[in-house]
């Protein structure tokens, strides 16, 4: 009798669907709210924000937020400095990630699987345990102060070789075979058969540590003294004042530095969706 009733049919399915999509319609609006304030708060002067409650008139919205930021701060600069750092970072963990992973996938050699296992139980020591030693480590480089102390700790990550190992692994051997019968090298087999396949993962990942690098904040504010290096997460940390706060500017800065986020994301979000399976194949 209960399988009756509750027996799945065209009717069932529509209502469940349609109560899928008012949830996850209702979700969407609950999450875009937070973004919207943000830039709405960006556009609006600083006496109308302080007052409770915050007063929102759409013909009060101006520039005069942006301007003000734009002039006391080296927002330009910090941009491109997170810029081209969050490249750099990415550029060298997509190489280094992925010859990584294609080592551990596909060469067969003595403690090839206690290595891997060592490398991912890494992922289990929280990041803030390795800041005084990476710190020391930097400081010994003679880094400190500099842009490289930032790219060089993460120019590999122990999440990316674990995602490229578990995709590689999926690939065909006998495209590999092919290669070396044809007269390639182990590096030749890897720059021009094993990469090419890996475009999505590739993607994937691309996203994940640009993002990751560019909303980084704690370890930039701890390796940089200098104004003119910072990045625009702890370049706009310094824009707070100590007696007073300028809520306008500071809201007007997580704008502008949203921006390149959001364009990513609505670029590659069938990728950001990809990467919820990539990995999760075993072998």
């Amino acid at each position: 009798m209960a399988t009756e009733i509750f027996q799945r049919t065209p009717l069932t399915e529509k209502i469940g669907g349609s109560f899928a999509y008012l949830i996850l319609i209702f979700w969407a609006i609950l999450s875009f709210i937070p973004l919207t304030w943000l830039f709405i708060t960006a556009f609006t002067p600083q006496d109308f924000i302080v007052r409770m409650p915050p007063k929102v008139n759409f013909s009060l919205l101006s520039l005069v937020n942006f301007i003000n930021l734009f002039e006391r701060g080296q927002v330009f600069r910090w941009f491109l400095n997170s810029f081209y750092i969050a490249c750099l970072v990415t550029s060298f963990n997509l190489f280094f990630s992925s010859l990584a992973g294609y080592t551990l996938a596909k060469k067969v050699f003595p403690g090839r699987n206690v290595i891997f296992w060592m490398i991912i139980s890494t992922m289990m020591i929280p990041g803030q345990v390795t800041l005084v030693p990476v710190f020391i480590m930097m400081t010994n480089f003679k880094l400190l102060d500099t842009h490289a102390a930032l790219i060089l700790p993460q120019i590999v990550s122990v999440f990316s070789i674990f995602l490229m190992k578990q995709y590689i692994q999926t690939l065909p051997s006998e495209l590999e075979d092919a290669a070396r019968i044809d007269g390639c090298s182990e590096f030749s087999v890897f720059w021009r058969i094993i990469l090419p396949l890996c475009r999505p993962v590739l993607a994937v990942l691309g996203i994940f540590v640009f993002v990751a690098n560019w909303n980084n904040f704690l370890w930039p504010l701890i390796m940089l003294n200098t104004p003119s290096k910072f990045t625009i997460q702890v370049g706009l940390a310094t824009l707070q004042e100590q007696f007073a706060t300028d809520y306008g500017i500071l809201m007007a800065g997580a704008a502008f530095a949203a921006v390149p986020m959001i364009i990513v994301f609505l670029s590659f979000q069938k990728h950001f969706i990809k990467g919820l399976t990539i990995g999760g194949v075993k072998g």
